[in-house]
């Protein structure tokens, strides 16, 4: 081959990785831009004046204050988990809770890296083991190991008393949403709507939301992919012993 064609080859290839490069960065690795998305009827905005209203009249809302004065929204696309870990530990004020996505990876149990979750996110056994290494007692538990009623007693419960949190993952198309696996911390129940308060760490894209639990409960049935039958779930959190 001539060394004017190999220039080009090699000139071509360098170009194309780091276009490449640049296209994962924009999609993957950087803060994503605000870009608010229709919401269907069947989800009530928070900041609506019926969303008021179902949080004037929940009495189920106990870890709402700590939430919202914890919360923060996520940073890179696939940053749900680590958005809502950091929500819920300091909510849960958890003794030297991280504040920023390094703190977050940095304890020398944890085996996520910063970069495999940026590109494929986390299951729900990860968000909890992450949870663990800060010193919260977290307990993962897949949608298909339950049912609608348990699920609702337990969320019910949950959010009607302190010391405790709910992170949930569900696959957004099944409320309405644009398709895609997510994780956020539920802030209370209203009950004679049968609805949950779904902060939203993807804030940049939609709100937080009152959705009917029933149809939370099926996108938590939703299976993680078309590979497998394992489905998504809920988190439960507490601080752990020594928090």
């Amino acid at each position: 081959m001539k060394r004017g064609v190999v220039v080009r080859v090699v000139v071509a290839l360098t170009l194309g990785l780091a276009a490449g490069a640049g296209m994962a960065w924009n999609e993957y690795l950087r803060k994503p831009a605000p870009e608010a998305l229709a919401l269907p009827d069947t989800l009530i905005p928070l900041a609506s004046p019926e969303g008021q209203r179902l949080l004037a009249e929940s009495g189920h809302r106990t870890d709402y204050d700590e939430l919202m004065a914890s919360f923060v929204p996520q940073t890179r696309k696939a940053y749900c988990g680590v958005a809502s870990a950091i929500t819920v530990l300091n909510a849960a004020g958890v003794d030297g809770a991280p504040r920023s996505a390094s703190a977050l990876f940095a304890p020398a149990g944890v085996r996520l890296s910063p970069l495999k979750v940026s590109f494929s996110g986390m299951s729900l056994r990860a968000l909890a083991e992450l949870l663990r290494a800060h010193g919260a007692d977290a307990e993962a538990f897949p949608a298909s190991a339950t049912d609608l009623a348990s699920f609702r007693d337990l969320a019910r419960a949950n959010l009607g008393r302190e010391g405790d949190y709910l992170l949930v993952n569900y696959q957004r198309d099944q409320l309405g949403q644009v398709r895609m696996g997510h994780i956020s911390p539920v802030a209370a129940y209203h009950g004679p709507s049968d609805r949950l308060l779904i902060l939203d760490v993807a804030a940049h894209k939609y709100p937080p939301v009152w959705a009917d639990l029933d149809h939370v409960w099926q996108a938590m049935r939703a299976p993680l992919n078309a590979r497998t039958t394992t489905t998504r779930g809920f988190v439960v959190v507490r601080q752990g012993d020594d928090g």
